[in-house]
Order: structure tokens, then C-alpha cells, then sequence
């Protein structure tokens, strides 16, 4: 077979020309964006600057440019990841201000004063976006006895073999715990019982490297603790979410969806024990299937959706895609479902459609950091040793995103976000048994790696995975199996030089 970069040239250079596969006209469907189509001679000049590098005594051509015209200076505050994306328009920058001002208001329980802030929970896991994406970073577990959760919670959902998506022949059937929906919130509003408190506890392991080196991984064990309204289902299926970084995620959404579904390989046809597949999810915001990006198992397919569903699951704020007044309550919830809320007021949401579209705006318009020391030896060394352990099969360095009529910032742009966007088998150490439309529970959307190195200046910490259960960037890649066994096992027998140069090269992300 030919190498994954000449198959996914290809099939953009296919695309370009108008030929898609019918089987892949949904999930090609994106109506959320205004595209002006490549040409052939555009895709081949893509083609080009995304192909693997040739050699590693220099950085490629605009590697320092993470986001392309979007990157921002790299900060060394905890601000790094709170800067407009770096070619937004003077004009727009009041939109993103805007939206920065929703995304960090604190909600207050209804009835209130301030109308226009009223309407939290009556349960929640937050009162802000902010709170758990803290100066737009990453959450973190709870960090002992007397630490909470804010920035991290349980999803939950029951098998359900008879739900179904029409145009997704193996979707996972769930439904949610018929108590306590879709999602745990820790929070309540007075007179209100929460619906639990997160309990966390780890198991150590040692892990021998070569050259006498010793790493150590903490296995957590999860518990749904003081359950304010009964037992859980008895095939309720728990999955612990740390809040991830917001960095670039109008990129993200810009690579076209030709480009992502042209490097999934789910039968492994290559032979390189990585395949790769899609997610297709039911958008609800245009009824339809697409395909699925955002969230851990990437399963929503907008910045908007992600947006809404967060308001409303998070936070217990309606909104024109979710509009229960009461959020994530279950009729079980008899006090939670009639307790004051927050519409009927002008804004008739509350948020309404202008205040989510500013919380879009922000969200697709945080700056990702220029790279640091691109060209440092040791730097140079890693990304030799990322290339050849095979680490890029699934944090796939770089696209080019649409040329987009709207959107001039997400325009066009040589992105490096490593990630392919698409499901892969991270192996039993990382399952956590829950699907989520195709997402199996072995299954995990590759994480964009872009900024990771700048994780303990903007969070203050260095918790990694979707648990946060790695406390560094090595524990990571050890807890890699499945798919990435092969790379992992690579990692742990190679001299520790290279070790250290892999860790020098991710840091400089």
C-alpha cells in the first residue's frame, strides 16, 4: 500500500475535483461553514506542505506559526491562551471581548435583580465557563480530600440496543440513567439535594525504563459518592471528563472533512496497527448527521453545539439549541424540574441566540502560541524520534483549513494542531466503557496536542489524558496501549536521550 500521506493526497486532489464517495456524502456535509472549493492546483500545493518531513536538521516552513495568520505571541503568563486569534479584524475584537464577558460571568439562581444573569442550575457542575476552563486551559482532578471537582465530572448513560441514528449503520446505542440523566452535577441550588460528590482514589504502578530509569502511573478508581437521589441504574456506565484547553477550536472546525476522513484507516489496510475512525454524530443543530469533532470521543460536530450543550449540561442555562429552563434535571427530579428559572423574560432563553453566538465567536477565536524553540537541537532530535516511533500516525501534524467566505480568520490557514480528529483504541488501561455514537468504550478522539507545553504556566499544573490521571507529559505516553502500544512500547526501550529529546519536542508545542 502506498504511504497514509500520498492515499490522503489523493483523495483531497479527488475531492477538489468534485468526486466524493457517496458513502461519505453526510459526513462531508458541512453547513455550517461558508467554503469557497480548493482547486486542483490548491490541493496540490497542500498536499505538498502537509506531506511528512523529508529531513530534521531545520524546521519546516512556517512550523513556528501554529495557527497559521491566527497564532498569537507566545506569553509567558498564565495568559498564554487568552489572546484573539492574531489576525482578527480591530472590529471583531469587540466581539471577542464581548463573548470573553459571557464566558466568564458568573451565574446567580432566579429570581434575581440582575435579569440578565439569573437563571443557574437548579443543578450545575459550574456557575461559569471559566470555572472550568480556567484562563481557557486545561481542568484537573480533584487534588485530595479537600479539593473539589469543578473543572472535572461524570458522564453517564445506559446501554439502550435499540436507539439508533438513521444514515449510521454502527451507532452505539444509549439512553440516559433514567435518574440522573446524562450527566452528574455536583452542585445544587438551596433546598435542592445535588445529585453526588466525586470520589477519586489511585493505585500506583512502576513502570521500569530503559537505561534504569523508573516512571510511576496512578490508576484511578472512580466513585459516585452521596447520591442525592437514589442508586444509579444498575448498567449505568460512568465516564470521567476533565475540561480540556480551548485553544484553536475554530481551526479544528475549519479542516476540511474530506482531509480528516481521508486518513482514517479502520481496517488497517497500511499495516502500521493504527486505523483510525470517524465519529458520526446526530447534530442537533441541523438535524442531520456530520461528523463529529469536539468533545473526548469528538461527539458533537460544531463549536456552537459544544457550546449550547455546555451552557445547558454545565451550567443549567437554556439556550436557543437547549432549551429546558430547568437543564439537565429528569422528571424524577420532581424539585429540580419546577424550581424558579430564568426565562420568559425579553431575553426568552437565558442565554439567548446573540449571547451564544458571542460565546461561539470567543471560542472559535482563541489564539494558539507561536512554538518555542523550533530550532533547538534537542528540539530537532524529538521530532525525529515523534516521526519515527510513529507517534504522527495519529497526531497527525498539520492541515490546511477551507477558504472560507465568513470567516476570515479560520481562512485558509497552515494549521499544526497534531491531531487527526478521528477515534482511536487507546487500549483497556484507558476504557472507560462508555460509548458515544460510534465511540466505542476502548475508543478516544487523538488530542490536539498544540500548546500542551505551555500547560503548567496557563493552569498551574501538568495533568494530562481525558481524567487528568497522568501528572506528566511521559505518564501520558505510558498510559498509551491499544493502537499506540507499539509507540509506547518504542518510548520505554529507547536510550534516554531520546527520551528526553520526545519530551523537549512536545514541550516546545
Amino acid at each position: 500500500m502506498p504511504p497514509r500521506w500520498t492515499r490522503r493526497s489523493s483523495l483531497i486532489l479527488a475531492a477538489a475535483g468534485g468526486i466524493a464517495s457517496a458513502a461519505l456524502a453526510g459526513p462531508l456535509d458541512e453547513p455550517h461553514l461558508q467554503i469557497v472549493p480548493r482547486t486542483k492546483a490548491e490541493a496540490a500545493r497542500i498536499a505538498n506542505v502537509t506531506a511528512p518531513p523529508r529531513s530534521f536538521d531545520a524546521p519546516q516552513p512556517f512550523e513556528d506559526m501554529s495557527a497559521g495568520a491566527a497564532t498569537v505571541r507566545a506569553r509567558k503568563d498564565a495568559d498564554a491562551f487568552s489572546l484573539p486569534s492574531g489576525n482578527v479584524s480591530f472590529e471583531d475584537e469587540l466581539k471577542f471581548k464581548m463573548g470573553n464577558g459571557l464566558f466568564r460571568k458568573v451565574w446567580v439562581s432566579s429570581p434575581s435583580s440582575t435579569l440578565a444573569s439569573d437563571g443557574l442550575g437548579p443543578l450545575y457542575n459550574a456557575r461559569s465557563c471559566q470555572r472550568c476552563h480556567l484562563k481557557d486551559g486545561r481542568g484537573h482532578p480533584p487534588e485530595g480530600p479537600d479539593d473539589d471537582a469543578v473543572s472535572m465530572f461524570l458522564r453517564i448513560s445506559i446501554p439502550d440496543e435499540a436507539a439508533g441514528v438513521e444514515g449510521i449503520e454502527d451507532y452505539l446505542g444509549t439512553a440516559p440513567d433514567p435518574i440522573y440523566g446524562t450527566q452528574l452535577q455536583d452542585y445544587a441550588l438551596p433546598g435542592i439535594p445535588a445529585e453526588y460528590r466525586l470520589d477519586v482514589t489511585y493505585a500506583e504502578e512502576e513502570i521500569a525504563l530503559s537505561g534504569g530509569e523508573v516512571a510511576h502511573l496512578r490508576a484511578p478508581t472512580y466513585r459516585a459518592a452521596d447520591l442525592g437521589y437514589g442508586p444509579l441504574h444498575p448498567q449505568a456506565m460512568l465516564s470521567p471528563r476533565v475540561a480540556p484547553q480551548m485553544i484553536g477550536l475554530g481551526l479544528l472546525e475549519a479542516i476540511p472533512a474530506t482531509d480528516i476522513l481521508a486518513l482514517a484507516d479502520p481496517d488497517d489496510a497500511d499495516g502500521d496497527g493504527v486505523s483510525g475512525r470517524a465519529n458520526l454524530v446526530w447534530s442537533a443543530e441541523f438535524d442531520q448527521v456530520m461528523l463529529g469533532r469536539f468533545g473526548l470521543k469528538a461527539g458533537v460536530s460544531t463549536v456552537h453545539e459544544q457550546a449550547a450543550g455546555a451552557f445547558a449540561g454545565d451550567i443549567g442555562i437554556s439556550n436557543p439549541l437547549f432549551a429546558d429552563p430547568f437543564g439537565e434535571c429528569t422528571t424524577i427530579q420532581d424539585a429540580c424540574q419546577h424550581a424558579p428559572h430564568g426565562d420568559g423574560d425579553a431575553r426568552v432563553y437565558e442565554i439567548d441566540q446573540e449571547g451564544l453566538d458571542l460565546v461561539t465567536f470567543y471560542s472559535r477565536n482563541l489564539g494558539v502560541p507561536a512554538r518555542r524553540e523550533t530550532g533547538a537541537p534537542q528540539v530537532l532530535r524529538g521530532k525525529q524520534v515523534f516521526h519515527q516511533t510513529g507517534c504522527a500516525a495519529c497526531h497527525n501534524p498539520s492541515f490546511v483549513t477551507h477558504r472560507l467566505r465568513d470567516q476570515p480568520e479560520q481562512s485558509f490557514q497552515l494549521i499544526w494542531p497534531y491531531t487527526d480528529m478521528l477515534l482511536h483504541d487507546m487500549g483497556e488501561g484507558l476504557a472507560d466503557h462508555r460509548p458515544e455514537a460510534r465511540a466505542t468504550g476502548r475508543e478516544w478522539r487523538t488530542a490536539p496536542l498544540w500548546g500542551i507545553g505551555l500547560t503548567k504556566q496557563v493552569s498551574g499544573h501538568t495533568f494530562f489524558l481525558h481524567d487528568g490521571r497522568a501528572r506528566s507529559l511521559l505518564e501520558a505516553i505510558l498510559w498509551h496501549g491499544g493502537e499506540a502500544k507499539r509507540a509506547r512500547d518504542a518510548v520505554i526501550d529507547m536510550p534516554p536521550g531520546d527520551r528526553a529529546a520526545l519530551i523537549a519536542f512536545l514541550e516546545s508545542l
